[in-house]
């Protein structure tokens, strides 16, 4: 273990980076049982948190980066051990304080966002590329609804398909909304639970501004991590105003009678449940409810699903790290699926959508499965 300080040991560094939850660990072994590493290969929380108690925690060690932040483990948790924060602040103690090496695929992410306010360091002036033709109004005071699309599907091409469907079935159904461009930047998710702290506070700071500025109350979510993000953590800090996740929103449109359907969907499709938008917000009902509404579709349910849902792989900043082929979560979850005798899988958020992608084209199983945001589903019918 790489020697930190002469004066600190390691549980004074955790503890100041925000691990107080530590002390309240009892070692039961119970997070080791449920975390979905363990499918895939040996990764004993327990152990993790007791070295952390003791002080020997190897802030080298690839177990650092591991944690995907699914909160499986503070579910399952006797104590309502706030695990996810110990790790974070283990990996602020790397981060900030220099005492071990960052991924290298992760610490490029952090520079894309710190220059150019995204994670793909993507031009600013290209973050509503995808908009073009869809004759989508930029924000103006007076606005009902901000629609922040995430940074993958404002450039991702895949992920771009979300956020014009989204956008389509806005517009298709006459909501007021718009959209910002060049002066938004990343929520900051991932660089949080990657540990630079100083970097989320500044996004904080200048997305609040921005928003202010213009006059935003309301903002639209593609993504259960831009919603967590503004909804739990940009509040904390000053921010003000009301978060939707877009299921959310559709849900509501439909019991209005505003969003209807003219078309069938004559698949057997399920549903996978976004760590984010599941385990950390308790959104189950209003995706199934949207599925539901859709004539001709058949909605199946996988083994794991709304509270024991399986972890697509790609939270706390994973989905911008690499994952050995045999050790992806999305490789399991495209197996239950099929299994469930689905045709389709469903679900609603970007980087769960970017890992099932992966895992059926490397796998060689997109033939036997379509993956499908339901905002494209919604899309379809209307």
């Amino acid at each position: 273990m790489q020697a930190v300080s002469p004066y600190r040991d390691a549980v004074d560094i955790i503890l100041e980076e925000g691990g107080d939850p530590l002390k309240l660990c009892y070692q039961c072994g119970l997070c080791s049982g449920i975390c979905p590493w363990n499918l895939v290969r040996s990764f004993l929380v327990r152990r993790i948190m007791h070295e952390a108690q003791l002080g020997l925690v190897d802030f080298e060690a690839e177990e650092a980066w591991l944690c995907t932040t699914c909160r499986a483990c503070v579910e399952r948790c006797p104590r309502g051990v706030s695990i996810i924060d110990v790790m974070r602040a283990t990996r602020r103690a790397i981060v900030g304080l220099g005492i071990g090496p960052v991924p290298d695929s992760l610490r490029i992410t952090m520079k894309n966002i710190s220059a150019m306010g995204n994670p793909l360091g993507e031009e600013r002036e290209k973050r509503v590329d995808w908009a073009k033709g869809l004759e989508v109004k930029d924000f103006s005071e007076g606005t009902e609804l901000l629609y922040f699309s995430c940074c993958l599907p404002a450039y991702d091409p895949r992920g771009q398909k979300i956020a014009q469907a989204t956008a389509s079935i806005l517009k298709k159904v006459g909501v007021d909304f718009g959209i910002i461009g060049a002066e938004e930047n990343c929520c900051g998710e991932s660089v949080r639970k990657a540990g630079n702290e100083a970097l989320f506070q500044s996004l904080v700071q200048s997305n609040t501004a921005v928003f202010s500025e213009k006059g935003v109350r309301r903002v639209l979510t593609t993504s259960p991590h831009c919603y967590h993000t503004f909804k739990n953590e940009y509040h904390e800090l000053g921010g003000n105003f009301e978060v939707i996740h877009y299921t959310q929103y559709l849900a509501q449109l439909i019991q209005e009678g505003r969003l209807t359907f003219t078309k069938e969907i004559n698949k057997r499709v399920t549903y996978h449940d976004p760590c984010y938008l599941g385990r950390h917000n308790g959104i189950y009902d209003e995706p199934r409810q949207v599925l539901q509404s859709i004539p001709g579709l058949e909605l199946v349910e996988m083994p794991n699903y709304r509270e024991n849902s399986l972890c697509c792989g790609g939270g706390g900043g994973r989905i911008w790290m690499e994952t050995k082929k045999g050790e992806r979560f999305s490789d399991l979850r495209i197996d239950q699926a099929i299994e469930a005798g689905a045709e389709v899988l469903a679900t609603s958020c970007p980087y769960c959508i970017t890992n099932f992608e992966d895992s059926v084209l490397t796998t060689g199983k997109s033939e036997a499965l379509e993956i499908r945001d339901i905002s494209e589903l919604v899309q379809e019918v209307i």
